[in-house]
C-alpha cells in the first residue's frame, strides 16, 4: 500500500488557520474512479480511499507508516505568510488607540 502524509492547506473559503495544525495519512487510490451507467455517480472499487487518518505531529503519522508496513510519502506543507494582524476590526474602537479617531 502506498501512502502520502502531508499538512492541509486552509480552505479558499475562510481566512482562519483552523484544520491546519494536523497531519493527514491518505492512502493513494488503488484503481481509477468508474461512472455509473445508471445513476452517473462516481464510485470506485477501492475501500482504501476513503480512509483518511490524522495525526498530531508528523513523527506520529511516519511512525504509524513504518509500523503498519506502508510505503508512505511526505509532501512539505506550503506555509503561509503571516500577515494577519494581532488585532483586527475592534482595534478602530479600543481606548488605548495610537492617534485620534475621527469619522
Amino acid at each position: 500500500m502506498r501512502a502520502r502524509i502531508y499538512q492541509p492547506s486552509k480552505t479558499a473559503m475562510s481566512s482562519g488557520t483552523a484544520k491546519t495544525k494536523h497531519w493527514v495519512l491518505e492512502f493513494v487510490p488503488e484503481s481509477a474512479r468508474e461512472i455509473d451507467p445508471l445513476m452517473g455517480w462516481t464510485s470506485s472499487s477501492d475501500t482504501q480511499s476513503q480512509v483518511r487518518l490524522k495525526f498530531d505531529s508528523l513523527d506520529a503519522a511516519k511512525a504509524y507508516a513504518k509500523e503498519h508496513g506502508i510505503d508512505a510519502i511526505q509532501l512539505e506543507p506550503n506555509k503561509r505568510k503571516p500577515n494577519i494582524r494581532p488585532r483586527g476590526y475592534a482595534e478602530n474602537f479600543a481606548v488605548d488607540r495610537r492617534g485620534a479617531w475621527t469619522h
